[in-house]
């Protein structure tokens, strides 16, 4: 079973997935779709079929369309569970979701390209590049004290085996990097995404390794 994913060479988003899938090896296909181009490429009418909020990615199997990153990954965790990317203990389960979420469900949203493009069109503020590095360095501190104060803090985010923390943290740091956010204030942090891009499964989903990298 061969999957193909819709994804965005930057969307950090599509970059989780791509992560995940190559962390347990599951064969699969990349279709881009560009998310500036042509007024936005997931908002043709064949994308919004199979996605109608017009994002990426967009994971098909069996010929059904998985949306949201979080759902994908789940599904990835089910269907293929090794390497597992959640730990066996329920509480560690749920520390590494919380990891996870704070960093896909606060720091994200806020400075994803919808967001932006929000403040920039619509009300009209100047300071989007400050508001992506407020909401970039306060969010990675707040990890990067759950992290350094966690005896369960490893090579990963959580023990020496990649988990969905990792796969969420990577992404975001691409993101900071690239928007020269300031990141001497989370060592723990760096580490641990340092280490992640030292194994082929996140060095080969980062960005300009894509199809559609530009």
């Amino acid at each position: 079973m061969r999957l193909i994913l819709y994804s965005y060479f930057r969307s950090s988003a599509a970059y989780r997935v791509r992560i995940a899938l190559n962390l347990k090896n599951v064969d699969h296909e990349i279709r881009p779709v560009h998310l500036l181009k042509h007024g936005g490429e997931q908002f043709r009418a064949d994308f919004l079929a199979l996605n109608p909020q017009g994002r990426v990615p967009v994971l098909i199997v069996q010929n059904r369309a998985l949306t949201q990153s979080s759902a994908i990954i789940e599904y990835l965790e089910e269907v293929f569970p090794e390497p597992p990317l959640l730990p066996e203990n329920p509480l560690d389960r749920a520390y590494v979701r919380s990891l996870a979420q704070l960093i896909a469900c606060d720091i994200h949203p806020l400075n994803n390209l919808r967001v932006l493009n929000h403040l920039k069109n619509t009300v009209r503020y100047d300071g989007k590049q400050d508001w992506y590095r407020h909401w970039v360095e306060t969010g990675l501190a707040t990890v990067e004290a759950m992290l350094a104060g966690d005896p369960r803090t490893g090579a990963f985010c959580h023990g020496d085996s990649p988990t969905l923390a990792d796969i969420c943290l990577v992404p975001q740091i691409f993101n900071a990097q690239r928007f020269k956010c300031r990141l001497d204030h989370v060592p723990t942090v760096m580490r641990i995404h340092e280490h992640c891009m030292t194994l082929p499964a996140f060095a080969d989903s980062a960005p300009l390794k894509q199809p559609d990298a530009e």
